[in-house]
């Protein structure tokens, strides 16, 4: 039996207290900051889509890109997580944070294709970091994170899942923009490239 296609998930659903509120729509070199991760996950699997809260304001964007609205609470990013899982019909997604700019075709199409050996998620480590929210997850990891301690590191939870670890060479597509200066941080990386 073939392998179901991953589905690319945008995790949306966060306040953004750090960086003023509504951070999909924080302007990086002109474009709202979700829309970064959005084009590599189209341009890499045929199906997407956007988890986000009730009241997340989220840039306009194409219809056949889905939106799954989330409940309102808890927030924490693993609740975007099993959101999209529960979304995702047994399918397996592919998750990139909202706030990470740099994502790159490489990383995503690695992850969707990486075989998880039994393992219920394959997760990219990079300069000794796990990067649980740009991973992917197999339906079967869908009763550990539901009843995961939200109290714990996103880390720690998703390391105790016992992952598939894909060793990444490179940290620049795992930044991620929380605070004011991180625009500005993005903004010169983007210039210089």
């Amino acid at each position: 039996m073939a392998r179901r296609a991953a589905i690319g998930v945008v995790l949306a659903g966060g306040h953004g207290r750090r960086i003023g509120g509504d951070k999909a729509m924080v302007e990086l070199e002109g474009r709202p900051l979700l829309l970064y991760p959005l084009a590599v996950l189209r341009a890499v699997l045929d199906d997407v889509a956007v988890v986000a809260k009730q009241s997340t304001l989220l840039p306009p964007f194409d219809a056949d890109v889905a939106i799954w609205l989330e409940a309102d609470e808890p927030r924490h990013p693993l609740v975007g997580v099993v959101h999209a899982l529960r979304c995702a019909r047994g399918r397996p997604v592919v998750v990139v944070a909202g706030d990470m700019p740099f994502v790159t075709r490489g990383l995503v199409a690695a992850l969707a294709r990486e075989r998880a050996r039994g393992a219920v998620a394959v997760v990219p480590r990079a300069s000794g970091r796990l990067q649980p929210l740009c991973a992917r997850y197999d339906q079967r990891a869908l009763a550990a994170l539901v009843a995961c301690d939200l109290g714990a590191p996103v880390s720690d939870v998703v390391a105790a899942l016992s992952p598939r670890i894909v060793e990444w060479p490179d940290d620049e597509p795992f930044f991620n923009v929380n605070h004011p200066e991180d625009i500005l941080q993005a903004a010169a990386l983007l210039s210089g490239r």
